[in-house]
């Protein structure tokens, strides 16, 4: 998943139950911090989390994506919708540093252009 490497940290906006930021830490090594609108799924996430004793590396945040500080990141996990890619991506050229990886599961992100895709 992007290179990722132990220690760095992958953001996952729009997280769900909490997988792409479980798998970051269990199979990486990496931290990641997965932010979820809806508190059911982030409740879910934060469960197993917690259940899987990765407390220390995942952090969950049930709150909307557009207010998470994403200066921190070296990797951001998107599974959104071409539309809601384009929303987000003013933030994400406002504050990710150079060099930071955006993975975009099955959805574009118009006037990007990918550097690798994977099918």
């Amino acid at each position: 998943m992007a290179d990722l490497k132990a220690g760095e940290v992958l953001f996952d906006l729009g997280a769900g139950d909490g997988r792409t930021v479980i798998m970051a830490a269990k199979s990486f090594g990496a931290r990641a911090v997965g932010v979820e609108l809806r508190e059911d799924l982030a409740k879910k996430a934060l469960s197993t989390i917690h259940d899987n004793g990765l407390a220390d590396r995942v952090t969950m945040v049930n709150g909307d994506m557009f207010s998470v500080n994403l200066t921190s990141a070296d990797v951001v996990f998107l599974y959104l919708t071409t539309s809601a890619n384009e929303k987000i991506r003013p933030k994400l050229e406002t504050e990710l540093r150079q060099g930071v990886r955006v993975v975009s599961h099955d959805y574009e992100i118009v006037g990007w252009k990918p550097l690798k895709v994977d099918n």
